[in-house]
């Protein structure tokens, strides 16, 4: 009983076609929602998408080469860099910048089918591509909005493991450009987000576990050069840095716990409502009681995973597959407990839950235990599993639907955005000032023929990424403000302008 549980199942090359036809076929489907709701502007892009986009377009003019998001010191601008290429030739659009999200999305899928395939086997590695097709808000909005890290880095991690795990199975003729890569891969994840160090540090120690006389040779240093090589960017600007301004140190301090939280509300926040929102299990904006069970079981199928590797690891069968399934454990573990230390489900339990987002790194190690009991002859194992399965992709399910829902009011939101910024354009109106989740989004729209600064509720400047647009609206003879109706900006700047002309357009007021 315990070999069914823990070895992994022999393939036959005609399952392993099967299951290659069935993946592709699922893959495709989840490739196609989401390619439907980035041509209809879904998800709803924000001003810090836009920053990313100004970051391109700088990019693509040659005008900037930012190593950071605009306005702060960590966090890559992968992203920018992928899409400028798209804005030369196709012009800088949402839906320029959206392409390389959509297509690291494929990457990652195939990516964890590969490596699912390789620790586990094609029925886990086919339940793998069907979670990670299934698009809840939350999921969607990580995975295609390129707003800096989250695209990239789940794709990143899927690829960093499937090298290594080649690598200990010694399935790589090319060994030294194998080590190259991985290096190249743990460098790129240094620099685009620190989010990124539990699974780092959880493949990194099974890489020197599995190949430690290896990384006494020139594959050790070719691990080392692909490293500084991928983190050039951000090695540069930290010789450079002021003290206690490098990335690590001001990372470090954006997610230290500087809340008051209790351990209760950290636990229902960061775990029970936490996980089923970071994964993919919850409607848009809530997480209802039916969702929540998935906040209990994914802790404890996770710790029977860890357990069945370790007992993998004890019986000295396959260390390297069961290293490396114990890898994802630990990673997944280490992510859900930093996440939990922190203020960040206390601060906003919805939105952060981004932070959650690699927890699908771990997706097969959270089905296997699953998968192999019902593998078991035992009737009550086999029932208990299957409708276990028949759960996560049901409430899964349920959520895509409820995200897909959102697609129509969405694009027209986005088609009332483009209206004001014509609108703007057409009175003359070059610059503005707005509140922060429209002003970067409103210069890049307009590419710039519009530019803005931000202001808070009582009128003082606000957080402006990119400063030379502030001197340029200081400049400016009768900038214009732009406000959401019904914001308290709104009110604020009426009571402060007087007597003046009134636009309402699009669900702006524009006071001129």
């Amino acid at each position: 009983m315990a070999t069914v549980v823990t070895d992994v199942v022999p393939e036959r090359s005609g399952s392993r076609r099967r299951a290659g036809w069935w993946a592709l076929a699922i893959g495709l489907c989840g490739f196609g929602y989401r390619l439907v709701a980035v041509l209809s502007d879904s998800p709803p892009t924000n001003s810090d998408e836009a920053t990313m986009g100004l970051a391109a377009l700088h990019i693509a003019g040659g005008r900037d080469f930012p190593v950071f998001f605009y306005g702060q010191h960590y966090m890559g601008t992968v992203e920018a860099y992928l899409a400028a290429p798209l804005f030369l030739v196709a012009g800088p659009s949402v839906l320029a910048l959206r392409i390389p999200a959509l297509l690291l999305y494929a990457v990652f899928v195939a990516a964890m089918y590969a490596l699912t395939r390789r620790l586990y086997d094609p029925r886990v590695a086919v339940l793998t591509v069907a979670v990670l097709a299934l698009g809840s808000d939350r999921v969607i909005k990580n995975q295609l909005i390129s707003a800096g890290g989250y695209p990239e880095l789940g794709p990143a991690i899927a690829l960093l493991f499937l090298t290594a795990v080649a690598l200990g199975l010694a399935r790589v003729r090319h060994r030294t450009l194998a080590y190259g890569a991985c290096g190249l891969l743990v460098g790129l994840l240094l620099w685009v987000d620190w989010l990124a160090l539990p699974y780092l540090a959880a493949a990194g120690t099974a890489l020197v576990l599995t190949g430690r006389r290896e990384l006494l040779s020139r594959n050790g240093l070719a691990l080392l050069a692909g490293t500084v090589f991928g983190a050039a960017p951000v090695l540069a600007y930290n010789l450079r840095a002021a003290p206690g301004a490098d990335s690590l140190t001001v990372f470090l301090h954006q997610n230290a716990d500087h809340g008051t939280a209790s351990l209760a509300s950290r636990l229902v926040d960061g775990w029970l409502f936490g996980v089923p929102m970071g994964t993919g299990l919850c409607a848009p904006s809530r997480c209802g009681g039916w969702s929540i069970w998935w906040g209990v079981a994914y802790p404890v199928l996770l710790l029977v995973s860890g357990a069945l590797a370790v007992y993998g690891l004890r019986r000295c069968t396959d260390r390297v597959r069961h290293g490396y399934r114990l890898a994802l454990v630990l990673a997944a573990a280490g992510t859900l407990l930093a996440y939990v230390r922190s203020s960040a489900p206390a601060v906003d339990r919805i939105e952060n839950a981004r932070y959650l987002s690699l927890l699908l790194v771990s997706t097969p190690a959270v089905l296997w235990p699953l998968v192999a009991a019902i593998a078991r002859r035992e009737a009550l194992w086999r029932t208990v599993s299957a409708l276990g399965l028949a759960a996560i992709l049901g409430t899964g399910a349920a959520a895509t639907v409820g995200a897909a829902a959102q697609i129509p009011a969405t694009h027209q939101r986005a088609v009332n955005l483009r209206t004001l910024v014509e609108t703007l354009r057409d009175k003359g109106i070059s610059r503005i000032y707005s509140d922060y989740w429209s002003c970067d989004l409103i210069t890049f729209l307009a590419r710039e023929d519009i530019q803005c600064a931000v202001v808070t509720d009582d009128l003082r400047p606000g957080q402006d990424r990119y400063l030379p647009y502030r001197a340029a609206v200081a400049a400016a003879d009768h900038p214009a403000y732009v406000i959401p109706v019904n914001l308290p900006l709104d009110a604020n700047v009426a009571a402060r302008v007087g007597h003046t002309e009134v636009l309402t357009v699009a669900g702006y007021h524009v006071y001129r």
